[in-house]
This record gives structure tokens, sequence and C-alpha cells, in this order.
């Protein structure tokens, strides 16, 4: 997997696909799109400067999914490079949107919207802090 990088406001992640993420056909499993995913949302986070290691200390705060919505466009294969692309939408109070897609080359074989909020260590939602939502408003849209 290659470091990832936000340009213009969208971060791209690139990867291979391995044997282990294929089905017996040869193409990628289903399921393991949404893992994909979650590696771009992990790396956007950290290229923000988002430490989710920190978050978990101290306020014990962490953001899971709260909402996603897939469409499975065309397959891919074992051996393929994939880039998960990453662009933010909108953030209020405790949640912010994403939509994502996986790319082989220039062609979009995954599209995903995803909503993403914030929540304490008993699972409440949390406010973002200032100081966090100044990161993604710091994005160009």
């Amino acid at each position: 997997m290659l470091e990832g990088a936000i340009t213009s406001g969208v971060h791209r992640l690139s990867m291979r696909v391995y044997y282990e993420d294929t089905d017996f056909s040869g193409h990628v499993y289903h399921a393991n799109y949404l893992k994909f995913c979650e590696r771009g949302r992990s790396d956007f986070l950290r290229v923000l400067g988002i430490d989710q290691n920190a978050m978990l200390g101290g306020a014990a705060t962490l953001f899971v999914v709260r909402r996603m919505s897939c469409e499975f466009l065309r397959p891919a294969k074992f051996d393929d490079v994939l880039t998960v692309v990453t662009r933010p939408g909108e953030m209020a109070g405790a949640r912010f949107e994403l939509s994502q897609e996986v790319l082989r080359g220039e062609v979009v074989v995954f599209s995903a919207a995803v909503t993403v909020a914030l929540i304490d260590g008993q699972g409440k939602p949390k406010r973002m802090p200032a100081a966090m939502a100044a990161k993604f408003g710091d994005i160009p849209r």
C-alpha cells in the first residue's frame, strides 16, 4: 500500500489487490471494498493530522460509520492496482460525510456515500472539537 495524500481537497490511497482479497472467481470479494474504503478513511484522517490512537486515550472518543450506501459497479481482480478516492462533504455537530470511490485506473469500480460520527466512550454522539472541525474546514472543496 502506498502512502496517501490530500491534493485539491481529494485524498487518494493506492493499493494492490492480493489473492486474499478475492473470491473463488478471482474477483475482489464484495466485503473487501468496505475494507479498502476504511483504509482510505483512516489514512485521510491521518493525513489531516487526526491521531485516532490518541483519541482513545483521555476523552475516549472515536469515529464510527453511521451510514454507508454502496454501489458495486465493475469487478476488480487479483493484481489490479486500485485507488481509493475520498472526498469530504458536509460536516455538522458530531458527524461528517464523505464520498468514496475505488478506481482501477480511471474506471470507477465501487462507490460509497459514508456518514461518520464521533462518539464518546459510552457510545453517545459527541460534537466535533473546534480544533478537529477546523482541520476539516481547511480542506479545499
